[in-house]
């Protein structure tokens, strides 16, 4: 990226140079005061759906019932809306939805953002809204009028007859008419060669709330009398509390309680000073551990041994008749990914009221469902009486699905009798997370003379997310999680067996942006490289080849491979990776560009070239900044981040251990849209799962050395150079301890 410039640099001039200064309001207190309501509905509204209601000042309310994280969906909901109703887009606001059965997604019967479903699951009735809305108004039209309704057209915000030259009504105007119109069971809904607004570039409507310092994040939360506090939690897994001095924090102004909640203690106080002084001074002592030997060594030691153990059988497909010739060529490999953390921009937090009869929460949440149903049980209440003001998220990646931090702040309340706002600090945050899982796969594959594939045989290693989270969904002994993206490939391979092997760790995991795909993606996508180059054939032509009757996924494959100059002679040291994948309904292809200094092992990424297809596209830019975004999540994960364990804990604690990359390091990234009439596919998650095979093909590209052990990190990556031409040592060289982390740059941009 030319011209590179850290975070730092581009605030100080980007402000410098527009005059941009970010505003905080605050009250008497001296703290923003949070007076966030549910949304209401005015009498005098015309509201034909749950989703929408317009009002006679001429203003178009759209609900949402999912959460702002960033993906844009308070923009991409109104879309829909406007698009099917006519709007002017400057007629559109939007309100986010309380959390309440009546807002559940249609189709997952719960209200929660995950899995890149909400406009995929949202689409059909945000739109029958719409369609049905404008139906209504040019029937009131009609009627005001005392002309045939199919004289009547609406546009922009305003509803002409052509039996009424000159005279015009607006949506405002007609809005208590059109509440006495019957709602229509099957209103018409465009076509895409009427579309007027999906597929072009809308500006967001959270912006300017974000740009000025109003817009309320979970941290930006006060209210009347409330307290701060903080849990201080053992450092190991399944460690008791032993002692504390809680004498020398009671002595400091401000602390208001302290108090066990299991093994951990629990602060208050009515300052964020008072609160970190007082943490200062508990110095806590915790005994016992479920495992003192636990390690980074001993989990991969763990997960590489339960390779040779039978797993259970996902996928097994065999030719009808078994007529392979005996002189193939067998290639195999074995591929290992660390525990991720998810590391939010906003730590987890929470702040609660309980009262008699009541709880209000406010709160950073992607799963409102379940944050209500917590919250109920935790007080002592009934569902009906929680009351959920989601907030804007700063972050999420699927850790904010969870509801422990919801559970201790509703705990911290109730036993307190005051409004609580609880913080996690980044440290806090980082060591006591539900992790991405770490996980390996053990591959062999037979190619014929022609370099064809005849079989591929696959293991996959790994602990459970939904175990835990929903056991229902644990059926006969696998994951479901854990081998999507293999399970359902689009690849013709004519005999594809598939097996899971659950492993069991105290580390708890759970749903990290793009779950399993962020994985298997990296299995698959390397190993198709290592089989393409053992058969002397071009990746993209091999990948193709096996792509037949599945054009999308060769055409995102083509553009992306002919943006990034595949095939060109580059300079020695860079090489070029190509990897593809489909998930959440949407085909993606990136072709990552690389240079590698072979004495220091360390990967520079210059370019990242991308092609998406997911279907009928809403707002094109939001697409666009979502594979952005997903792409360097995705690459931050590939070439740094990885957690470490030691002595029964989680050893990483913030940023100077656990490194993230930073805007300097960012490449140039061109992302080509080729969606067209599909129905809309998933984009929240889309970007990341190609990225780390690409970077890693690219590095081979580029050194003819395969890493096969993320992160791409100098360690890794000079192992494999070591490596060339030989094959690993599994029990040895992937068991050594790793080299203790690099003293962090003070200068860096973290």
């Amino acid at each position: 990226m030319a011209d590179a410039i850290t975070r730092r640099e581009f605030l100080k001039k980007t402000l410098a140079q527009t005059g941009l200064a970010l505003a905080v309001f605050y009250g008497p207190s001296g703290h923003r005061v949070c007076t966030a309501q549910p949304p209401v509905k005015r009498p005098e509204a015309f509201s034909p759906s749950i989703w929408l209601q317009i009002t006679r000042d001429n203003l178009v309310t759209v609900y949402v019932n999912k959460s702002e994280m960033g993906q844009g969906v308070v923009t991409t909901f109104p879309m829909l809306v406007a698009e099917e109703l006519d709007a002017d887009w400057k007629q559109i606001r939007f309100e986010i939805a309380p959390a309440l059965e009546r807002y559940h997604d249609p189709v997952s019967r719960a209200q929660a953002t995950e899995g890149s479903t909400s406009v995929v699951h949202m689409q059909g009735a945000l739109r029958l809204a719409g369609a049905a809305a404008r139906e209504m108004l040019i029937l009131a039209a009609a009627r005001l009028w005392d002309v045939p309704p199919e004289t009547c057209e609406a546009s922009r915000g305003i509803v002409r007859s052509s039996h009424k030259t000159g005279s015009t009504f607006t949506y405002g105007q007609l809005s208590e008419e059109a509440s006495k119109m019957p709602v229509p069971q099957k209103p018409v809904l465009k076509q895409g060669d009427r579309f007027k607004v999906l597929g072009i570039p809308m500006h967001r409507l959270d912006a300017p709330d974000k740009l000025n310092g109003t817009a309320v994040f979970g941290m930006d939360v006060f209210v009347q009398d409330m307290l701060f506090a903080n849990i201080v939690r053992p450092t190991t897994y399944g460690a008791n509390l032993f002692s504390y001095d809680k004498v020398a924090v009671q002595k400091v102004s401000g602390i208001k309680h302290i108090f066990e909640i299991g093994s951990s203690v629990v602060l208050c106080a009515d300052s964020l000073a008072a609160l970190a002084q007082g943490r200062k001074l508990l110095n806590v002592r915790w005994k016992g551990a479920a495992d003192p030997e636990l390690s980074t060594r001993t989990l991969n030691r763990t997960l590489l041994r339960r390779l040779k153990d039978k797993g259970v059988m996902v996928r097994e497909d065999r030719p009808s008749r078994d007529d392979s010739p005996s002189n193939l060529r067998r290639i195999q490999a074995v591929y290992t990914l660390p525990y991720l953390a998810h590391v939010t921009m906003e730590p987890m937090n929470c702040t609660a009221h309980v009262q008699q009869d009541r709880c209000d929460l406010w709160v950073p949440t992607q799963n409102q469902t379940a944050t209500r149903r917590v919250a109920a049980e935790t007080a002592g209440l009934d569902p009906e009486q929680v009351r959920i003001y989601t907030t804007y998220l700063g972050g999420g990646f699927g850790r904010r699905l969870e509801t422990d931090f919801v559970r201790e702040a509703v705990l911290i309340s109730k036993a307190t009798g005051k409004p609580v706002k609880l913080l996690w600090t980044r440290e806090d945050d980082l060591q006591n997370d539900f992790y991405r899982p770490a996980c390996c796969s053990s591959i062999e594959s037979e190619l014929d003379v022609a370099g064809r594939i005849t079989s591929w045989s696959q293991k996959v290693v790994a602990p459970s997310i939904w175990e835990r989270v929903a056991p229902i969904r644990f059926v006969k002994g696998v994951d479901p999680s854990a081998v999507e993206g293999l399970q359902d490939t689009l690849y013709s391979i004519p005999h594809f067996s598939l097996e899971y092997t659950k492993v069991n760790t105290p580390v708890p995991v759970g749903f990290w942006r793009s779950v399993g795909h962020s994985h298997n993606a990296f299995f698959m996508e390397c190993f198709m490289d290592e089989l393409a180059h053992a058969a002397e054939k071009d990746p993209l032509q091999f990948r193709l080849e096996l792509l037949e009757g599945h054009p999308r996924a060769q055409a995102v494959l083509r553009a992306a491979a002919e943006k990034a100059g595949w095939g060109s002679t580059l300079p020695s040291g860079q090489g070029l990776g190509l990897a593809r994948h489909y998930c959440y309904g949407t085909h993606i292809a990136q072709v990552a560009r690389v240079s590698v200094n072979e004495h220091q092992g360390t990967v520079r990424v210059i370019k990242v070239t991308c092609a998406v297809d997911c279907g009928t596209v809403v707002n094109p830019d939001g697409v666009v900044a979502q594979i952005e975004g997903g792409i360097v999540f995705g690459l931050s994960a590939a070439l740094k981040e990885r957690v470490e364990f030691s002595k029964g804990g989680v050893a990483s604690r913030n940023f100077s251990d656990y490194r993230v990359l930073t805007m300097k390091e960012t490449p140039s990234i061109e992302v080509i849209l080729l969606a067209e009439g599909e129905p809309a596919g998933g984009i929240g998650a889309a970007g990341v799962p190609p990225i780390a095979p690409a970077v890693a093909n690219a590095v081979f590209a580029a050194t003819e050395a395969r890493v096969r052990d993320l992160p791409l990190n100098p360690e890794n990556v000079l192992k494999a150079m070591r490596k060339r031409g030989r094959s690993p040592d599994l029990e040895k060289e992937r068991l050594e301890p790793p080299k203790p982390p690099t003293p962090p740059d003070p200068e860096a941009d973290v």
